[in-house]
């Protein structure tokens, strides 16, 4: 069978409704940092880029989630009532926006508290989405944690509603591995660009789908977005 060509990106209108429900200046600023994300990808070939130089390759670059992977998970995020949900591989914090809305709204209509756990390695790239968020209005809702994940996720997590993965694949599986003992049972798990970089997630995507708790289904976005119920085994 030949190989279909991945979709591409979105745009809202009648047909594509932003499920988004935040203040005109919040809408204003996403679609700022999505199109400068945009146009940054589109200078870079991300996928010729060997795997052991991607981190540094762009380091300083947005490579955002795109709006409309955006607006699914936060739509996904306020069907399943998600209050924790942490994120591996922040960056400049756009799709934690999303993240912090969803989470805040959740805590609003069903109780308990909004929490956003984030992760970012570079402090120039962390010290920026701290002010996206302050223009935003979220960033009462997040904890960024700065450093290498496989430290800063080692605890105070709590019970996880969700983990969004949009980060070096190397740094994707260990993520999940670290996550997965406080995930609660009907958690979700997202991954980006599982169709497009399903070499680089070979790991990540062979331990979830060897593994009967997780059920595992890839929404066809533009380079795919993989979704994962977490269920554990109970005896």
């Amino acid at each position: 069978m030949a190989s279909q060509p991945l979709a591409q990106p979105s745009a809202n209108d009648a047909h594509h409704p932003n499920p988004v429900r935040a203040p005109p200046a919040t809408h204003t600023l996403l679609e700022r940092l999505h199109t400068l994300s945009s146009e940054q990808e589109s200078r870079l070939d991300l996928l010729s880029i060997p795997p052991d130089a991607f981190h540094t390759a762009v380091a300083d670059q947005f490579v955002a989630l795109e709006q409309d992977k955006c607006q699914f998970v936060y739509a996904l995020l306020r069907a399943s009532g998600a209050r924790t949900i942490v994120e591996a591989g922040t960056s400049y914090g756009v799709s934690t926006i999303y993240l912090a809305l969803a989470a805040r709204q959740n805590a609003a209509a069903l109780g308990g508290v909004a929490r956003v756990i984030g992760t970012e390695h570079e402090a120039a790239k962390a010290a920026q989405a701290r002010e996206y968020w302050r223009e935003a209005g979220v960033g009462d809702v997040i904890e960024l944690r700065v450093g290498d994940l496989r430290e800063t996720l080692k605890n105070e997590m709590g019970s996880v509603d969700c983990l969004l993965l949009d980060i070096w694949a190397p740094m994707a599986l260990p993520a999940l591995k670290l996550v997965r003992p406080h995930l609660r049972p009907g958690a979700t798990v997202i991954c980006d660009n599982t169709i497009a970089s399903a070499e680089r997630y070979a790991d990540l995507l062979a331990y979830v789908n060897s593994d009967p708790a997780f059920q595992h289904i890839t929404v066809p976005y533009h380079k795919g977005l993989g979704l994962m119920v977490y269920y554990p085994e109970t005896k």
